[in-house]
């Protein structure tokens, strides 16, 4: 269920909103940004890229969490924030989902959310029941 954007995701929204105008996406049409917070606290923007093989195009979510790595190296997500024009708002797609998984605290929360402050906010483990995760490469 979708409600109005809390005052604790007002820092991420924020930062997203900003990134979000820098979107190359003349292909779909919608700008997207993305706000990663990690285990120091620190916020990361991203937004997405796009490209005309399609294939090769960057959600906001994952260049977020890539910005996030260039600056910090290992990185553990507590909480990450979509931002669209979309309604309802758009959660990370399956790729992104994969990759939010390798850096994903284990109380991950996933903020969908669009310009008109409608939010819906979910567990990663619950957008994402048994993710591939690391630790399945190193259990024996």
């Amino acid at each position: 269920m979708e409600k109005q954007l809390p005052d604790a995701l007002r820092e991420l929204y924020e930062a997203a909103k900003k990134v979000r105008e820098k979107a190359y996406s003349p292909y779909s049409g919608h700008k997207v940004g993305a706000a990663v917070k990690t285990s120091t606290g620190k916020i990361f923007t991203g937004c997405n890229i796009e490209n005309s093989s399609y294939g090769a195009t960057n959600c906001a979510e994952r260049v977020a969490i890539q910005n996030a790595i260039s600056n910090e190296g290992n990185i553990r997500i507590t909480d990450l924030l979509v931002l669209t024009d979309a309604t309802p708002p758009w959660p990370p797609c399956g790729m992104c989902r994969q990759v939010i998984a390798e850096f994903a605290d284990k109380n991950l929360m996933i903020h969908s959310t669009n310009l008109k402050g409608n939010t819906k906010s979910v567990k990663f483990s619950e957008l994402l029941p048994e993710a591939f995760t690391p630790d399945y490469l190193t259990a024996r």
